[in-house]
């Protein structure tokens, strides 16, 4: 007979987690590890008034399949305290990780108090993680006085370090936002900084093997640990421009859905993701809407899983191109994030009660003509490339009235400004957001003398400078924003200082941006 917990976890079954798993191997409670098996970090997500999604994964040999555990099935004890020494300890349970979910933890402490430090931290197998640090939400009522963001995406680490994430974690935001690319799936670049040695991702395996290898850098690690993040995805989680179940290079779709759910799967394994996010096949609840007190709310886009096909494909190329001729891309049935979410999202902008509402997503919102002179070129797989999607979310905007709305986009690896209108083709329609375009981390940008040729044929757009590397900080408060970019010297300086090139600021009630 069964008697404790102990008895549970050395008996066949292996433990709560590995009843539904034949043939998964027990752990006892006790039973200790020889190699540290806290090598990925440890990371907080999603927070709200009460609650956080806290995540770690055991992996003492990272290269190995597995990890190196195997299909040991280990109980691990989660932690939350009001001080840094954890002294004063007010949450803590204990979650069991599995084979099947690549030894991945997912914890969501409830009944914390709003607006509140809190620092946590791991044990597992005779060893203790790292600690991290996060703030919930303020409650929805309060009058929250100030917050503060870090707006990241693009991080190809083959293209150098992770210095700007050393100086997020030295300056303890409040929140990060990651905007997409937290991997790249492709084969080996060229002329690498620092080199990975794997093969394009196609299976569960590769997907985990490339996030493991990017989750150990300490840099990334110190940013994860530092606050809590908000997290969106692009294309490169799974396959370079991908939409909905179509593919750049006329994959079949049922091999593609099998492949993007091997990524969804890995992405969420490696997340600090809440549980409403897991993934079933090659489905996965990515959007969401963060509010932190009356000051400011975060509508979470996933612009990938639900959209149309880029227009004018063909059955063996799709994908993103410039093109000049092509009908379809006016159609008006096409759609950038699905009927669903598009519904979704107007109600979301009719229920704030915030007085900034950040739309965070992957790519530019501004239009942009990418070909020089006379005519238009269209980039088929941004948002200009559906423009029906684009005017119904403009005048969702409108018609909810929407406080203050500011669109955040990554994707281009350049730094940019734009004041995007109702109608981008027609500058007598009104002025409805500011769009703050953040760099990349490390993936290398288009060449200055392109992107400025885009600036002068494109009227929302204000600036778009690639030279740089880096993110960009927003200081919110209820009277105003103010926006840094914030660049690396050298990617090729794990070390590299860093220095704010432009400040910017929007007023509230006015989509104007101003240069500060």
């Amino acid at each position: 007979m069964i008697r404790t917990r102990r008895d549970l976890l050395r008996s066949g079954a292996g433990g709560l987690a590995a009843l539904a798993l034949p043939g998964v191997s027990g752990w006892a409670a006790d039973a200790k590890l020889r190699d540290d098996p806290f090598t990925l970090g440890v990371a907080s997500g999603f927070p709200t008034l009460r609650s956080i999604a806290l995540w770690t994964r055991l992996a003492p040999q990272p290269d190995a399949p597995g990890g190196g555990l195997g299909n040991a099935v280990i109980p691990v004890t989660w932690i939350v305290a009001e001080d840094e020494r954890f002294r004063r300890i007010v949450a803590t349970g204990t979650e069991y990780a599995t084979p099947d979910w690549a030894h991945s933890i997912h914890a969501e402490p409830w009944s914390l108090e709003p607006a509140r430090e809190y620092w946590y931290r791991f044990e597992a197998a005779g060893h203790r993680s790292p600690k991290g640090r996060f703030r919930t939400a303020p409650a929805p009522a309060s009058q929250t006085a100030s917050l503060s963001a870090a707006v990241v995406c693009c991080q190809h680490y083959e293209h150098g370090h992770y210095a700007a994430y050393r100086h997020i974690a030295g300056n303890t935001p409040d929140v990060v936002l990651h905007l997409g690319d937290y991997i790249y799936e492709s084969n080996p670049a060229a002329s690498p900084v620092r080199a990975l040695g794997l093969a394009e991702a196609y299976t569960l395996d590769d997907y985990r093997r490339r996030y493991a290898a990017y989750k150990r850098d300490a840099s990334l690690q110190a940013a994860h640990a530092a606050a809590a993040w908000l997290l969106v995805w692009d294309d490169h989680e799974v396959d370079n421009d991908y939409a909905g179940e179509y593919t750049e290079d006329g994959q079949d779709p049922e091999y593609f859905l099998a492949r993007r759910a091997a990524a969804y799967r890995a992405y969420y394994e490696h997340m600090p993701l809440p549980r409403r996010a897991v993934p079933y096949g090659p489905m996965m609840r990515m959007h969401a809407q963060h509010a932190y007190g009356d000051l400011a709310a975060f509508s979470l886009l996933d612009q990938r899983q639900f959209r149309s096909r880029e227009a004018c494909a063909t059955p063996w190329r799709g994908g993103g191109r410039v093109l000049t001729d092509c009908a379809e891309i006016d159609a008006p049935e096409r759609t950038m994030l699905g009927a669903t979410q598009e519904g979704w999202l107007a109600a979301q902008f009719g229920a704030s009660a915030q007085r900034w509402n950040f739309i965070a997503q992957g790519t530019v919102m501004a239009d942009v003509d990418q070909k020089p002179g006379p005519g238009r070129g269209v980039w088929t797989d941004g948002w200009t490339g559906y423009p029906a999607a684009r005017r119904r979310l403009m005048e969702s905007i409108g018609t909810t009235r929407l406080a203050n709305p500011v669109v955040l986009s990554g994707d281009l690896h350049a730094f940019g400004v734009a004041e995007l209108r109702a109608d981008p083709r027609d500058p007598a329609t009104p002025l409805v957001a500011p769009e703050f375009v953040t760099t990349s981390i490390s993936s290398t940008s288009l060449a200055q003398p392109l992107l400025d040729s885009w600036v002068k044929e494109s009227p929302e757009l204000a600036m778009l400078d690639g030279r740089e590397r880096g993110y960009v900080r927003l200081d919110i408060t209820p009277a105003r924003l103010d926006v840094a970019h914030v660049a690396v010297r050298d990617i090729r300086d794990p070390r590299s200082p860093v220095a704010v090139t432009r400040r910017y600021g929007v007023e509230a009630g006015s989509p104007r941006v101003h240069r500060a």
